[in-house]
Formats: structure tokens, C-alpha cells, sequence
């Protein structure tokens, strides 16, 4: 079959846009986010004068300084994944607004009907998978997160699943200690969260081989592609 060709700098905007709206919709349903972004979710909750999306700018902040330290070096063009990261919290923090289920202020999380809640845990989880996926494919980096896991394991060649398994569970466990300690209870992690755990992974590579199978990244920028290439 031949393969048709998918402007790469589209893929991008497409992925933030589906997965900012992916976690705003699981947020709403309220039976868990994923581990990854759990710990922006319980800031923001911790820190009313924080949205979600400028709670991301922090975590991934840290996360991106990490990232530096442990490669020992710094280049221009990693500072793009942070860009993206501005962007994403941009679109999470818009929808959010413009969505009245979205809006904590209008609908408190979790206070739809139980079917309601059910689509919408169902219907993100297979979103946040597909722009995950779909992260990977343009030449531009996704968020620090998937970009941490990138970097890191190119630099020190180590598995790729072995040390995305490794950071999610990492993340998870951050997860737990900031919302026990700051709540006493389970805010943002469920067993929604669990869930996600388990099943991210062959989500992921589904979507990720099914996107090969019929397209092919085609950079609209070639030269400026060219950038990111070492």
C-alpha cells in the first residue's frame, strides 16, 4: 500500500490540540488522569492561583532542568519542547474555559452522570494514546515529558520501554506522596490512573503502527526541519 504523505508541522498542532482536550475531558470525568500529569493537576488543586496549564509550566520546567543535567549538555533546540509545553497548557487552560463540562467553575469534576462520566474517561484515554502517538512522528519535540524519556534514552542507550515504564511509575509515585501529603486523600489519581498504566503502552504503539502503515511525516519547512535532525 502506498503510503500518502502527512504535513509534519500539522501532526504537531494536532497532537497538543487532541491531547490538551483529552486531559481536559478526563479531568472532567474524574476517576483519574494519567500518572504523567497528575502532579500538575494536584499543584494547581494545591494552588488555586495556578491553573492547570501553568502548573505544567512548572513540572515540566523542572523536569527539562533534570533533563539538561543528567545529558550534561544544552542545545538550542531543546528549548522547542518546552514551546510546546507553552503551547499545550495554552489549549488544556482554553478548553477548560470554553467547554462548560470542561469548567471546574460551571461543573465540578465528577458531577455528571455516571454514563456521562464513562464516555468521557473512555473517549480521552483513546485520545491522549492517539496524540501521544502522534507526538512522535513530525520532526518538532513533543512536551518535556515524552521528550525527557526521548533524550535520555538515546543519550545513555538504555530500553525505551524499559525506562518509560520505569517514568511512569516514577511519576506515579510523585503522585501519591503530593497528594497524600498536601490532601490526606486521592485527589486527581484514581483508579482511572491505574488503568492508564496498563493499557498506555499497547494504546500507543497501536496508534503509533496503524499512522505508519498509511502515512508519512512530509515537512512543509525542510530546511527548518534540518535543524532538529542531530
Amino acid at each position: 500500500m502506498n503510503k500518502k504523505p502527512f504535513c509534519s508541522e500539522l501532526i504537531y498542532l494536532l497532537s497538543i490540540i487532541i491531547i490538551s482536550f483529552s486531559v481536559a475531558m478526563l479531568t472532567a470525568a474524574d476517576f483519574g488522569i494519567s500518572m504523567v500529569v497528575a502532579p500538575a493537576y494536584i499543584i494547581s488543586q494545591a494552588l488555586p492561583f495556578l491553573t492547570f496549564g501553568q502548573a505544567e509550566y512548572m513540572v515540566q520546567g523542572v523536569l527539562f532542568i533534570l533533563m539538561c543535567l543528567l545529558m550534561r549538555k544544552l542545545k538550542a533546540t531543546f528549548f522547542f519542547s518546552f514551546v510546546t509545553c507553552l503551547i499545550y497548557g495554552l489549549f488544556l487552560d482554553l478548553w477548560r474555559i470554553i467547554i462548560p463540562t470542561f469548567n471546574p467553575l460551571v461543573c465540578a469534576p465528577g458531577s455528571m452522570q455516571l454514563w456521562v462520566r464513562i464516555v468521557f474517561f473512555v473517549v480521552g484515554e483513546l485520545l491522549t494514546t492517539l496524540a501521544v502517538a502522534l507526538s512522535f512522528k513530525p520532526y518538532l519535540y513533543p512536551q518535556v515529558y515524552d521528550f525527557f524519556v526521548s533524550a535520555v534514552t538515546k543519550h545513555f542507550n538504555v530500553s525505551l520501554g524499559k525506562f518509560k515504564t520505569f517514568f511512569d511509575f516514577a511519576f506515579l509515585a510523585l503522585s501519591l506522596i503530593l497528594t497524600f501529603s498536601i490532601f490526606g486523600k486521592l485527589v486527581g489519581v484514581n483508579w482511572g490512573t491505574i488503568i492508564m498504566t496498563v493499557v498506555n503502552g499497547p494504546l500507543i504503539s497501536f496508534f503509533s503502527k496503524t499512522f505508519d502503515k498509511i502515512f508519512y511525516p512530509n515537512p512543509l519547512f525542510k530546511k527548518f526541519s534540518k535543524i532538529f535532525e542531530n
